[in-house]
Order: C-alpha cells, then structure tokens, then sequence
C-alpha cells in the first residue's frame, strides 16, 4: 500500500469511501440521513422552543460503573478521526474492538490516549491549568479538547466503548469520524495500551509494551513521569527495544529519556525547563510544585515514529530505565518514580489481553 506523507496529496481524487460519523447525535449502529434525528436527550429542555433537530442529544451521560457503547457498526472501512470534549478524568476507560475480537486493542484512559497525563479527577472545566499539545496524529485544544488522527482500519467490525469507574456522572462528548469501504490487504489494526509503574522498582524499569505477537510497526509512545523525590537529573533512562526474538540485549537503544522525545540536555535553558510540542516530538507539560503538599514534578512528553515506524516481524518488547544523575558526583543515580506510558502500534495476528487497569494504575496521572 503506498505511504502517504501527510494525506493533502490525495485530496483531489474521488474515492469510492462512504463518510460517516458517531457521535450522540446519531445511533450507535451508525447509518445514512439518521443523525440528528431524536426526539429526547441531553438538550431537549434547552430545545424544548425550536423543535426536533436541534441539538437534541449533543452529548451523553455515563453514570458510575456504567460502561457505554459510542460506537457499534458493521461493514468495513477506516476510523478517521476522533474528538472528545469537556470533562477529562484518567477513570473514564477508552477500548475499541476490531472485527469482534475477544479482546480490545485499544484500552487506555481517555486523556491518557491523547498523550495527555496529569488530569486531576473534578477539575473545573473552565479552569486549568492547561498545556497545549500540537502534533501531527494528536493535538490538545482550549480547553482540553482532545483530537487524533490515527488512521484505524476494521474489516467487519468496529466497536468503541466508554467506561465510567469514577464515583460521578461523566457528561461525555465525542465525535468519531470514519469511512465505510474496502480495506487494503496488507493493513495492519491499529493498537493502544497504557501501563503504570509506581514506584519503578530499585534498579528496575518500566515495560512499556510486552506480549505483543504478529507483524506490525511501532508508531509512538506517550510518557507521564512523577518524579519520587529530589536528585537533580531524572531522564538519563534509555528506550530499548527488543525485536523478534531479542533476549538480553536489544536491537535498538536510544542515549536518554530527554533525547528519544527529540531534546538534549535536560531540556535545560538558563536554569529551567523549556516545554515545546511539534509535529512528532515533544515535552509540553511540566506540573511544578504549588508550594504546599504537592511537591511531585511531573512531566508529559510524546514520541511519533511516523516518518520512522520501528518494524518487528514476529514480536516486539519496549522498556525504559529509570535513572538520573547524582547531584555530589559524577555517577548515576537508580531512581524510584512514577512512570506511565501509552504504546502505540500497528499489527497483524490477534490482540492479546493487556494487564488489568487498577484503581492505583489509573488515579491522578
């Protein structure tokens, strides 16, 4: 299947794709000249004067304990585009099935999938803080409007769920943009997991990704890092990466924590820490501490390996160490922080069942 850049090449040929789109505004199974079209929902009241078709169900609402179905549509095609909005907490649980898998390949926390960490359950709306993210597959937005790009094929079957396990009502707003039509042979499904280690064990690291058999390609990695204390320099960990069979040693390492998100020096200028976003890296979010009881700096970061996916034929294993740099001498430090992460990628074969999100994996990141 031929690679396109950026996709404005291919915007000037007709296609045979059918567009459609989910959101609460139309019925889960999808459909043609269905939307708009209920009579009862969230904004009925606010309506009740203008009538049917306007803006009677523009968002749902998920109670406690209540998983809901955004999406549940029969056919073949590709999943566009993504958008939610308004309430962000880590307790509301994203999965997508392909094709009516047992298991979902995505399965992440809704902020968390959009590279977005550090949401504090019941933080107001209007307020913030808030830290813009601006990249090519995922952009962040005033305020905490979360968008991504990632391009997700199905064969005959798609199926995207919303679970609530926070102790409030989740006014959900969502827009899912994809189209109905043939899928390429050698289109690989699109996978998401999120994991949580906290604290990285003494002298330990933290698995990003584990389990995965088929063929495919690495596309990207979120990181959230609370750091576990005062040491001065906390990102000297290495990315490795073990293809295809690799034991102790893996083909791929990268020279630092700061480095693999495309930085140098500890993000350092003039005694600070400098955030910045762009298309396919980025440390956007630094939480320092407010002065009082929350002394944990906490940090977000993104890598895309669009323009260099890292391909495994038969499987594929992720880690990254946890270690700074100490402050008296000139010798690394093993640290003991809180590291999450969401891996992303493409691949063949069946989606294997990803370790269990807890109460403690989920809270405050």
């Amino acid at each position: 299947m031929k690679e396109f850049i950026n996709g404005l090449e291919k915007l000037c040929l007709t296609s045979d794709y059918k567009s459609r789109a989910a959101n609460a505004e139309t019925p889960v199974s999808g459909g043609k000249g269905v939307a708009a079209s209920f009579e009862d929902g969230a904004g009925a009241k606010c309506a009740a004067h203008l009538g049917k078709g306007w803006k009677i169900s523009p968002n749902r609402w998920i109670q406690p304990g209540e998983t809901y179905t955004l999406m549940d549509v029969e056919g073949s095609g590709f999943i566009r585009s993504m958008w939610f909005g308004g309430d962000m907490c880590q307790q509301y649980i994203l999965r997508i099935y392909w094709d009516n898998e047992e298991n979902p390949a995505v399965e992440c926390p809704l902020p968390a999938f959009f590279a977005y960490g550090w949401t504090k359950p019941g933080e107001f709306v209007f307020g913030g803080p808030f830290y813009p993210l601006n990249s090519l597959p995922v952009c962040v937005n005033p305020n905490r409007g979360m968008n991504c790009f990632w391009q997700m094929p199905f064969r005959s079957h798609c199926k995207i769920t919303m679970e609530n396990v926070s102790s409030r009502p989740y006014n959900c707003y969502y827009q899912v943009n994809y189209d109905l039509g043939e899928v390429p042979e050698d289109a690989a499904y699109f996978h998401a997991s999120f994991r949580r280690t906290n604290p990285v064990p003494y002298c330990g690291e933290h698995v990003v990704l584990d389990g995965v058999k088929g063929r495919g390609q690495y596309v990207g990695t979120a990181l959230f890092v609370g750091l576990n204390g005062a040491g001065n320099w906390w990102g000297e960990g290495e990315f490795k990466f073990y293809l295809d069979g690799d034991k102790e040693f893996p083909t791929i390492c990268t020279t630092g924590t700061e480095d693999y998100v495309g930085g140098s020096f500890d993000w350092e200028v003039d005694g600070k820490y400098v955030p910045y976003s762009t298309p396919y890296m980025g440390m956007y979010m630094v939480r320092q501490s407010d002065g009082l009881y929350a002394h944990q700096q906490r940090f977000s970061m993104y890598r895309w390996h669009i323009m260099d996916p890292i391909r495994f034929e038969k499987d594929i294993r992720i880690t990254l160490q946890d270690l700074g740099w100490e402050i008296t001498g000139e010798k690394y430090l093993a640290r003991q922080d809180d590291i999450a992460s969401v891996a992303y990628w493409y691949q063949t074969g069946k989606t294997e069942k990803y370790p269990a999100l807890t109460p403690e994996t989920i809270s405050v990141i």
